[in-house]
């Protein structure tokens, strides 16, 4: 088993090695330079430009310029082009702030999906099934964006309660009830938004496994034996349907990279995937390539643990 973790963490690492160099290349070949190197600017003369080019390293080979970035990357030194404050430092606060979204956001997914199509599974073909189909299929079919400026008009006209950004101004010298009540309300308005299409898409997709494992013949040996149906459900069929979810569940750690960018520039939150796209817009190569640099190592870490798991979840998968 130590073996198994050693290889594969040190495949891993090699893998991140090449992936930053593509990463890294592909960001610096695409046209366009960072917005502070403007040559249309006016005011911008074009001894200005070299010494901005050269305080930013953008005057040197790139094998060079990706040298010192990894350099300034560990040594914590790496600044954003666009306002020259820490990366490490700018993408630690998105992350706090993405964290809970993106935390709320699952479980909803998670706790709402698998009792919904586990329920849709066993009763197929009945009513419970063809009413989460139909609304499962309205639910992948509506856009998000659209959902969450009707959410916003509702609950500021129903409920008179604000849900844009993290919390409503003016509330910092209220009670602590009021301040709470403010902070779950902006909370959960959008992870249930972000969760809205992975709820029918994951139920989905539970039910066609759940009805893939409840054919089999030992589910049918079970059942013949006397074994009571919940025990046939959960303790034979849902065990050997959980594998493709592992692998699911391991996908799942770059999402605290990408957040979700619509979701979060319509309620204003001000989380990873949204800097991740001003990043992009702004041509901050510091920002852009630290992003990726961690939602690769997120990935490569997510399957390493899927691998793990597939141990864990099924007896007949022994790791060597």
């Amino acid at each position: 088993m130590f073996r198994f973790v050693v290889r594969q963490v040190g495949q891993r690492l090699v893998l991140l090695f090449v992936i930053s160099v593509i990463s890294f290349a592909m960001v610096h070949l695409a046209p366009g330079e960072p917005s502070l190197v403007d040559p249309s600017n006016p005011r911008l003369k074009a001894e200005d430009v070299a010494k901005i080019r050269a305080a930013f390293h953008l005057d040197e080979p790139l094998h060079v310029q990706y040298g010192l970035w990894l350099r300034d990357l560990f040594s914590g030194r790496l600044v954003s082009f666009k306002d020259q404050q820490p990366v490490l430092g700018k993408i630690w606060q998105r992350f706090l702030n993405s964290l809970p979204l993106f935390v709320v956001g699952t479980v909803l997914t998670w706790l709402l999906a698998f009792p919904t199509g586990i329920r849709a599974a066993v009763a197929r073909g009945g009513t419970f099934d063809r009413v989460t189909t139909f609304f499962a299929f309205a639910m992948i079919s509506i856009p998000g964006f659209f959902l969450s400026y009707i959410a916003i008009m509702w609950t500021v006209t129903h409920l008179e309660v604000s849900v844009v950004g993290m919390r409503t101004f003016g509330f910092e010298g209220a009670p602590a009830w009021y301040r709470i009540n403010d902070r779950v309300w902006h909370l959960v308005v959008p992870s249930a938004m972000g969760a809205f299409a992975g709820i029918a898409v994951l139920s989905r997709y539970v039910r066609s496994q759940m009805v893939e494992v409840l054919g089999q013949d030992y589910v049918r040996t079970a059942r013949a034996k006397g074994v009571a149906e919940e025990a046939v459900t959960y303790g034979h069929a849902l065990r050997n349907a959980l594998l493709p979810f592992i692998t699911m569940f391991g996908m799942m750690l770059p999402a605290l990279i990408g957040g979700s960018v619509i979701f979060e520039t319509i309620f204003a939150w001000p989380g990873m995937g949204r800097m991740g796209y001003e990043a992009i817009l702004a041509r901050d190569f510091p920002v852009i390539l630290t992003l990726n640099f961690i939602a690769a190592c997120l990935t490569l870490a997510g399957t390493l643990v899927s691998d793990l798991l597939y141990g864990v979840a099924d007896p007949r998968i022994r790791i060597s």
